[in-house]
């Protein structure tokens, strides 16, 4: 790829809103319906699984079912605390909340987390908290030393691995955000993380043990590799930047267009870039805005190319361009600054 210079956010919006229709703007507050569906597959799910209904092949099925359903609800939280479809902040948060409670993650926390900080300092190191680390992180922190020691590029553990990355994550940011917090909000901050966690734990007594792993733990499993499917193929392939470029720091991800509809247009990063409180409804609209006007800068994979990519190179940043492995010392180029996507080789060797 044609290594491509920054461009400031205001840039491309200034450009972008004057070919774009004003009504790709406004809320969509139908969007809220999604919760309606997805309810009541995880509804059904547990009512089957806990009146012993479900037969004992079936209940892999529920798991993707239920686990598909988590994922779909967090994408759908993830859209309304933009103020992409419901404008009332308390809407917003009691929405999200509903939606965003199988992983434990609150309202307040996640706007904190992912609308200040991810958003306004995307790829930034040190800045931005859904950046990879860089190689001089893992000098200094021994844990980040046994971990990528532990999950090897090109190894098994690597997919392991995104089946729990985002609620660990999570974990990780509640506890950084409630140290940094004080007085009410850090009260908010655990509130918002206790009500979802006994909520869901109280099935556990109700259900017994195995019943409740199929309904709740292996479908948590199964929406957090989902989730983090697009997450973790969304930027941590593209370089790293002092200035946010939401274009060249983002990636846009192909799938099926069934699998885009129940995502509910997740794949369309770039474009959420660069218009967050839009609804993804209307991403393909700018995505074809952006493709047509700064095509050698749109950078988008099917996510089984994604996927492939971000496991056969590293998840360390030797610099702002570079992946490095630290076990190997193999050197890696990133999408925009030489990455070839279909061959990936280190270019030390």
């Amino acid at each position: 790829m044609k290594v491509v210079s920054i461009i400031s956010h205001k840039e491309y919006v200034s450009v972008l809103r004057s070919v774009l229709p004003a009504k790709i703007f406004q809320p969509v507050p139908h969007r809220l319906l999604w919760l309606v569906p997805h309810s009541l597959m995880i509804a059904l799910a547990i009512w089957l699984v806990a009146a012993k209904i479900a037969s004992w092949w079936l209940l892999p099925f529920l798991s993707l079912i239920v686990g598909n359903s988590f994922a779909s609800l967090g994408f759908l939280g993830h859209e309304i605390m933009h103020g992409a479809v419901i404008r009332k902040k308390w809407v917003q948060y009691l929405t999200a909340g509903i939606c965003f409670s199988p992983f434990f993650v609150g309202p307040t926390m996640w706007r904190y987390w992912h609308n200040v900080q991810h958003h306004i300092q995307t790829q930034k190191p040190d800045a931005d908290p859904d950046t990879a680390a860089t190689y001089a992180d893992y000098q200094r922190r021994p844990a980040l030393q046994w971990l990528y020691r532990l999950v090897r590029r090109n190894g098994p553990l690597f997919f392991v691995m995104l089946s729990v990355w985002f609620s660990f994550h999570s974990t990780q940011m509640f506890w950084r955000l409630q140290k940094a917090a004080r007085g009410r909000p850090r009260l908010v901050l655990w509130m918002e993380r206790l009500i979802p966690t006994t909520a869901w734990f109280s099935l556990l007594p109700l259900l017994g043990l195995v019943p409740f792993f199929w309904v709740y733990v292996l479908p948590l499993l199964i929406g957090n590799f989902i989730a983090m499917s697009y997450i973790a193929t969304n930027h941590l392939l593209n370089p790293q930047m002092d200035e946010v470029d939401p274009v060249v720091g983002s990636l846009s991800l192909i799938v099926p267009k069934w699998m885009d509809i129940l995502h509910l247009h997740f794949s369309h990063h770039i474009e959420h870039h660069l218009f967050p409180a839009m609804s993804h409804k209307f991403a393909p609209i700018v995505k074809e805005a952006v493709k047509e006007i700064w095509p050698d800068r749109y950078a988008e994979l099917t996510m089984g190319q994604a996927l492939r990519l971000l496991w056969r190179t590293p998840r360390l940043y030797l610099d702002h361009d570079h992946l490095i492995d630290p076990v190997t010392s193999e050197i890696f180029q990133t999408i925009h600054r030489g990455l070839d996507p279909e061959d990936p080789k280190p270019v030390n060797t």
